[in-house]
């Protein structure tokens, strides 16, 4: 099985983006993290997904905030899925990562998560899924979370429900 690469445009990024590491460790799914900016590094940037394909990576993940850049650049140096992670920071406080994700040109697609810890953790879902069309004991692994979180919702809401008795 592949790998993920996880592409952090600064070492602030890390702080929100152990949460995606978490979740990757808890399905045992093997990753590697970088820091390597589009802006401030783009040769290593460049350098490093070339890197990372040659040992088997099948997935990018980058976070980044302000201009975001990072999964664009990612973007136009693979064909591999590149999952953008937005991150607050600056005056715009997500908003300006967030489109700045989000708006890629025709044909370089880049899969735009939600800003910070909710959209670092849903790009490891996101990032299983794909690795999981070829790999059936991680989707079984993800089949088994999923009826975990139904049960917890179904316990949560019996220890609060207040229910009208049926009509008939």
């Amino acid at each position: 099985m592949g790998f993920v690469s996880v592409i952090m445009g600064s070492k602030s990024d890390y702080e929100i983006m152990r949460q995606c590491l978490a979740v990757l460790e808890s399905f045992s799914v093997s990753y590697e993290v970088v820091i390597s900016s589009a802006h401030r590094s783009p040769d290593r940037t460049k350098l490093y997904v070339k890197e990372a394909e040659s040992k088997g990576a099948q997935v990018f993940i980058c976070a980044a905030g302000m201009a975001a850049h990072l999964a664009g650049a990612v973007c136009a140096q693979t064909t591999k899925p590149v999952i953008g992670v937005p991150l607050s920071g600056g005056v715009l406080d997500g908003l300006d990562a967030l489109l700045s994700t989000a708006q890629m040109p025709g044909g370089m697609p880049v899969a735009c998560m939600a800003v910070g810890k909710a959209g670092a953790v849903n790009a490891a879902y996101l990032a299983m899924q794909i690795l999981a069309l070829a790999n059936t004991d991680l989707a079984e692994k993800l089949l088994a979370d999923r009826a975990v979180k139904i049960e917890q919702i179904e316990k949560d809401s019996k220890s609060i429900e207040v229910r009208l008795p049926s009509r008939g």
